[in-house]
């Protein structure tokens, strides 16, 4: 990435797709924190839903930082971070493609505004951006607009989860799958190889279950690197109430 802010006069503003990692700061990329550094404004990503739409309603910025997971990990590590304008951008969980469609359409919006003023916008997203990155969504959006877009990579979730259960994901000809088991993952569960199982939610206790009945081995993470970790080194200590934050490495 060329350096951004120094010696150079931009009459408009970059997007910049910040990876912060799993969840340990120290985790970070020395290019993640100095991009972050660069920029004049930060977005975060929040519910917009419950709890995050009442703060943005009042204008309660601790709040929605404090919910915010990326800034969490972000903050400690990045000098002057609170200094940064911030623009607080609604994806909330949710399903349904016209309340998406919106929230990225609202989100491109802000973010092109900020552009258009000249300011560089750096958008923090839990783990790697090309996973399943909310800001992915709004990208095309922005460089179709005709701003420049720049995706800065960091170490994925499952990445970390392997580590931390201190085995492999993949060795040798083995095949690797990643797959989002809050969707229909019952004939990706056949596929050769390992399998990574992201994004169950409230569907971990189906998942279990579902796992259990077609026999297959699982260990597991949930909010790796980050506060309240936990560890399941068989299926059997799959906590049914585990969060979001929880991955499966399954066989």
């Amino acid at each position: 990435m060329e350096k951004i802010g120094r010696n150079q006069k931009m009459t408009k503003g970059s997007l910049y797709c910040v990876s912060t990692g799993p969840g340990d700061p120290e985790l970070m990329t020395i290019k993640a924190i100095r991009t972050i550094g660069e920029c004049q404004a930060v977005a975060l990503s929040v519910d917009g839903t419950r709890r995050d739409k009442e703060s943005m309603e009042e204008n309660d910025e601790e709040a929605l930082k404090a919910r915010c997971a990326a800034y969490r990990i972000a903050a400690p590590v990045t000098p002057d971070l609170d200094k940064k304008e911030f623009l607080y951008l609604s994806m909330p969980m949710t399903k349904d493609r016209d309340v998406l469609k919106q929230s990225h359409r609202q989100a491109a919006e802000s973010i092109i505004s900020c552009l258009e003023s000249g300011k560089n916008v750096a958008w923090l997203t839990l783990g790697d951006v090309t996973v399943y990155g909310t800001s992915l969504y709004v990208v095309e959006a922005v460089r179709k607009a005709g701003f420049r877009a720049e995706i800065i990579s960091g170490v994925p979730s499952f990445c970390a989860a392997a580590a931390r259960l201190g085995r492999p994901l993949a060795m040798g000809g083995q095949q690797l799958h990643i797959l989002p088991s809050s969707y229909h993952i019952e004939e990706a569960l056949e596929y050769p190889g390992v399998k990574v199982l992201m994004k169950a939610g409230s569907r971990i206790g189906q998942v279990k279950e579902l796992l259990i009945e077609k026999g297959c081995r699982a260990e597991g993470v949930e909010r790796c690197g980050m506060e309240g970790e936990r560890t399941f080194k068989s299926l059997e200590e799959v906590d049914k109430e585990a969060g979001y934050y929880t991955i499966l490495i399954v066989e």
